[in-house]
């Protein structure tokens, strides 16, 4: 079985161990390990350059929340953290004041942007990093260009000013209202090696719970994905971010109305659309969708769009209950094979 999963940020980092914990249970070897194969395609535009070094908070926190050594308390950033670089750091005035990067998490910082400098691509630095614990899973940057997500914002003078995603988000709360976001150079970026090759070849794919705009939709406008997904003979399964009209983590409900979509599970699924209807190609991504409890009545309208759709509890508050979300994914996948 392999299975490919689209994911950014906490939210992702916390399905993507549901989903290698279901999967252990589900196809197991005989030796503890499991048979299937999981790879993660990860959102890099919340990447960045901060103090010399290139930081990629969501293939960090992927990469933490699996190797068992991320900070449960705050979310993000590693277990046992110091602070004493950042610091120093903010007494230079280097940096940005507002993100704080732990001692542990400036090694990891470090390492990267040393291969980087080396010549070493971003899949090829992830690669390296992962190799230190045994993960589970595979990890696959979107894309090894450089793609910064960055959200425009009204200014004072009536115009219009441009930050980064993480400013607009960590310094801000995203209370700045946003008017759109942008990904500059994105029209040229390509996947990261094995990328298109995950999708193209899995028995399933899943859409983790992640941001729709700036996470999944960021991942799905470099070049050949969206194109993949639309091809590929896997059924595509998503899990709704969204419960009860607020989202699960995170800012989405400050993203999604930039882009005109309704902070609902049934308006963020119509917003991916659906890969066919009655037979026939329909344009869109999704075969299944996965809403919580208290969305359970948007499973008709759901599949009159033609998506197969089931409700159940999407609350991930521990690995069990991680699991079971991901095991429900897996089962919705069987009707659209």
């Amino acid at each position: 079985m392999k299975i490919t999963v689209l994911a950014g940020g906490v939210g992702g980092a916390k399905f993507l161990r549901g989903v290698r914990e279901a999967a252990a249970r589900r196809w197991p070897d005989g030796e503890g390990g499991m048979t299937a194969t999981i790879t993660a395609v990860v959102n890099t535009g919340d990447d960045a350059w901060l103090a010399g070094l290139r930081i990629t908070p969501d293939l960090d926190s992927v990469l933490y929340a699996l190797a068992g050594v991320n900070d449960e308390e705050r979310g993000w950033g590693r277990a046992g953290e110091s602070e004493r670089v950042s610091a120093e750091l903010r007494e230079y005035g280097v940096g940005w004041p507002w993100f704080t990067l732990g001692d542990l998490d400036l090694g990891t910082h470090i390492a990267r942007t040393s291969w980087l400098r080396d010549g070493v691509p971003l899949s090829g630095a992830v690669e390296r990093l992962s190799a230190r614990w045994p993960l589970g899973v595979r990890l696959l940057p979107m894309t090894d260009s450089e793609v910064e997500t960055q959200v425009e914002v009204a200014a004072d003078d009536g115009g219009r000013r441009r930050m980064h995603f993480q400013e607009w988000w960590t310094r801000y709360r995203a209370s700045l209202p946003a008017v759109r976001f942008v990904q500059p150079g994105v029209e040229d970026a390509v996947p990261a090696p094995g990328v298109l090759e995950a999708i193209r070849d899995a028995d399933l794919i899943l859409v983790a719970p992640s941001n729709p705009v700036v996470s999944i939709g960021t991942i799905l406008a470099v070049p050949g994905i969206r194109e993949a997904l639309a091809a590929t003979s896997a059924p595509v399964v998503g899990v709704s971010p969204i419960v009860g009209g607020k989202p699960v983590r995170g800012m989405a409900d400050a993203c999604l109305p930039v882009i005109g979509v309704e902070t609902t599970a049934l308006a963020v699924a119509l917003h991916y659309g659906a890969r066919r209807l009655r037979g026939r190609p329909a344009g869109g991504l999704l075969d299944g969708w996965l809403v919580d409890s208290a969305d359970s009545g948007s499973l008709d309208a759901l599949r009159d769009a033609g998506i197969t759709a089931s409700a159940r509890p999407l609350l991930m508050t521990d690995l069990d209950a991680s699991a079971a979300i991901a095991a429900a994914a897996f089962d919705l996948s069987s009707p659209s094979r």
